[in-house]
């Protein structure tokens, strides 16, 4: 019962969320089997990451700035980033700019679930630390994702010159904001709550911004317009 307990605290926050972004696509909604897919190679990659993070550590030593914006949040959106553009980013289920906030939020929460779940596992946590673990880092890498999601589907379908830039946004914006993050848990230890909050409000607030523009850029949604329309007037 307590195994149970402890495997649900974990995966449900991503689950969620993750079915909350599914959800969020109002025109063309993508095969679920590719999101679930895209979800587990998340979950996989935090073996990798784990790997890279223990040795950079070993080679450039415990300092709580390099850790932050190198060790933790450079590893892990480097390879969420690398993973999503060599999977997904050419892929034909790849047909609207929300698909990339929906394939990134996929990835991200894959990745935070199974961090999850190894934290849950190991600190045997109660009810209390798991909530504050859903609330912060989850709901983090969930935006993270969106902000990567965005510009990557920027990238893909704006065909000028400028799609190379916002490519490079899809990967450094994440890792700066990620970054800021890990910086403040990591070098805050009393006053910590009164940057995350703001923080975490600004990301919601400008995720769900992003996702509106996403769904309004969306091909999908003139035609699904005129087919309204077209069966009205039968």
């Amino acid at each position: 019962m307590l195994l149970f307990s402890i495997i649900a605290s974990a995966v449900a926050p991503g689950l969620a969320l993750l079915t909350y972004f599914y959800l969020k696509d109002r025109y063309d909604q993508e095969p679920l089997h590719m999101v679930i897919k895209v979800f587990l190679l998340g979950f996989l990659i935090v073996l990798p990451v784990m790997i890279l993070q223990r040795g950079m550590i070993l080679w450039l030593g415990e300092n709580p700035i390099v850790e932050s914006l190198l060790v933790s949040s450079g590893v892990e959106e480097f390879l969420k980033w690398f993973v999503l553009y060599h999977i997904m980013f050419n892929h034909m289920e790849f047909d609207e700019p929300y698909d990339g906030i929906l394939y990134a939020t996929a990835i991200s929460l894959g990745f935070a679930t199974a961090e999850n779940l190894l934290y849950a596992w190991y600190s045997q946590a109660a009810f209390g630390p798991m909530m504050i673990r859903a609330l912060l880092p989850v709901s983090g890498h969930a935006m993270f994702g969106v902000i990567m999601g965005y510009y990557m589907g920027k990238a893909k379908f704006m065909k000028s010159k400028r799609s190379r830039r916002f490519l490079a946004y899809s990967l450094l914006l994440p890792w700066f904001w990620h970054g800021l993050y890990d910086i403040i848990l990591n070098t805050m230890t009393h006053n910590w709550l009164w940057f995350m909050v703001p923080l975490m409000v600004l990301l919601w607030y400008g995720g769900m911004g992003k996702i509106s523009r996403a769904n309004n850029r969306s091909p999908f949604r003139f035609i699904n317009r005129e087919e309204e329309i077209i069966t009205h007037n039968k």
